[in-house]
């Protein structure tokens, strides 16, 4: 059932804005408050907690392009339907070009905002043992989401775990990533301790011990420490109350907004349709979905049979859709590319591709290919004013992380039940996996991955931990407005410290004057 666990406004230091709020359109202002007159009760403290989950709607963060831009963009997978967002998809970064500095500042507000709730939450005996544990483990979780992208994006980077002055912020120097994601485990092994397993359906959305678990099993895995790895996603695998879904499609099936939640997904970022706020619905999905002065093919064209009133093909195509109350409305400027949108390089039994690709519509040939799983054509889900959740973490990545994982330490014997059970569903007749060696193995996951996936923002930072991205981008073909495989270089493997951070901070320069090779 989709419910609200967030609220308006967000802890920024020492001040709290407060909003309650029981459902995503019921707010109540509670007045300007201070940290040190808060956290005096349970209510408090949620909704402390809730003004983290609020910081992820973000538009630098899930809410639009933001960790999409790098996560997604620049791949095998989603490219420009025209020549939009080029420095970032043909690798045109530099320091104040397409840096990232948004993000970068959105995940330091989440990690300033975790850290006060942590030290105000700790040992304080106004809170009930359950709300604590909850609260923290929350908490937990989200300081260490933001080192997970903050390092993955940029490497090493400012580090700290208390709230610290503006005067001490305002001088930190960058910190090794392995020091950063050692501490953020063992804070995930806390949050898991912490969190409780499931939720009621009003609470649905709030980070689980296996958000945290999950979480976990992707740093380890990122670092290639096998054996954790791989016992975290058993972990999940074997005691949550998370299971695969029969039909791959219905995975991402967003159209009844009272039920967007499903067993498969273990944390997601909740969004609603919002006529009031404005950030709490997502425009992500405009980026998937179609936009009609691009569609059909031949739009103009006017067909000569079942065609009395002479009308266009566009105009057929508008009022097929809207007989089944749909329309596009979208930007339809992040689409496969050609590659993966041509059936001829998928297995032609895999039944992900269609519930993935969609190349016609309603009977009309499309311009462009589009995502399917991504895009949601229903006028229940307005052009820039979305409810579909953003999924994070869903169990299918599990089970390929644990059947990587498990091929990396004892090679592929024991990798195929966990590679094949996320096949099962994949193909009519089942094809399991069999007589492969290790390193053809680990070659054949780089696509069943990608098949799995796409654009779920998971491609880009496996191709770098693969460390074949530059290869991928230099030999996928890509459109004839882009061309980042002549551009690619090493250095693209991370982004700059963002130059506005530079300016107010030099000592970010010190452990590396080439600021990851830009300079």
């Amino acid at each position: 059932m989709k419910k609200s666990i967030i609220i308006k406004n967000i802890l920024v230091f020492a001040v709290l804005l407060l909003t309650a709020c029981d459902s995503f359109l019921e707010e109540e202002p509670r007045g300007l408050l201070t940290t040190g007159n808060f956290y005096n009760n349970d209510s408090e403290a949620i909704l402390a907690s809730n003004g983290l989950y609020r910081i992820l709607h973000r538009g630098n963060l899930y809410r639009t392009r933001g960790l999409d831009d790098y996560l997604v963009s620049g791949t095998d997978v989603v490219g420009p339907s025209r020549n939009v967002n080029a420095n970032i998809h043909n690798y045109l970064i530099n320091e104040g070009v397409s840096d990232g500095n948004g993000v970068w500042g959105s995940l330091y507000e989440l990690i300033r905002n975790a850290c006060d709730i942590i030290d105000r939450v700790d040992n304080n005996e106004s809170l009930t043992e359950d709300i604590r544990e909850q609260v923290m483990g929350e908490a937990l979780f989200m300081r260490a989401l933001a080192y997970y992208h903050l390092t993955n994006l940029w490497g090493d980077v400012p580090y700290f775990r208390e709230l610290l002055p503006l005067s001490e912020l305002a001088v930190l120097e960058r910190v090794a990533k392995e020091t950063i994601r050692t501490d953020i485990k063992v804070d995930l092994e806390e949050a898991y301790n912490l969190l409780p397993s499931t939720y009621s359906d009003d609470e649905l959305g709030r980070a689980t011990k296996w958000a945290a678990k999950a979480l976990q099993a992707k740093l380890y895995l990122f670092d290639e420490e096998w054996q954790p790895a791989l016992d975290a996603c058993n972990e999940i695998i074997n005691y949550s109350p998370h299971t695969l879904l029969d039909n791959f499609a219905d995975v991402f099936d967003q159209t009844d907004i009272t039920n967007q939640y499903n067993a498969e997904h273990i944390f997601v970022v909740d969004f609603t349709t919002d006529p009031v706020i404005g950030d709490l619905d997502t425009n992500r999905t405009d980026d998937y979905n179609p936009r009609l002065r691009d569609e059909p093919a031949d739009r103009n064209s006017v067909p000569t049979t079942n065609n009395p009133d002479g009308l266009a093909n566009w105009e057929l195509l508008f009022n097929a859709l809207g007989e089944i109350d749909q329309d596009m409305t979208g930007y339809g400027w992040a689409i496969p590319l050609p590659e993966i949108a041509d059936q001829a390089n998928w297995d032609p039994d895999d039944l992900r591709y269609d519930a993935t690709i969609v190349t016609e519509y309603l009977g009309f040939q499309l311009s462009f290919p589009y995502y399917r799983k991504n895009w949601n054509l229903n006028n229940t889900s307005p052009r820039e004013n979305h409810s579909e959740n953003y999924i994070v973490f869903r169990l299918a990545d599990i089970y390929l992380m644990a059947a990587e994982a498990e091929n990396e330490l004892n090679g592929p014997n024991g990798a195929y039940a966990y590679v094949n059970k996320v096949r099962e569903r994949a193909f009519e007749p089942n094809k399991p996996w069999s007589g492969l060696s290790q390193q053809e193995f680990r070659e054949a996951m780089y696509d069943e991955r990608k098949f799995e996936l796409a654009a779920e923002g998971h491609r880009k930072m496996d191709l770098i931990r693969w460390g074949i991205l530059l290869d991928v981008v230099r030999t996928v073909e890509h459109r004839a407005w882009n061309n980042p495989g002549a551009n690619i270089q090493e250095k693209h493997v991370l982004l700059p410290i963002p130059q506005q951070e530079l300016l107010l901070n030099p000592n970010l320069l010190n452990t590396d004057p080439t600021n990851n090779g830009y300079r």
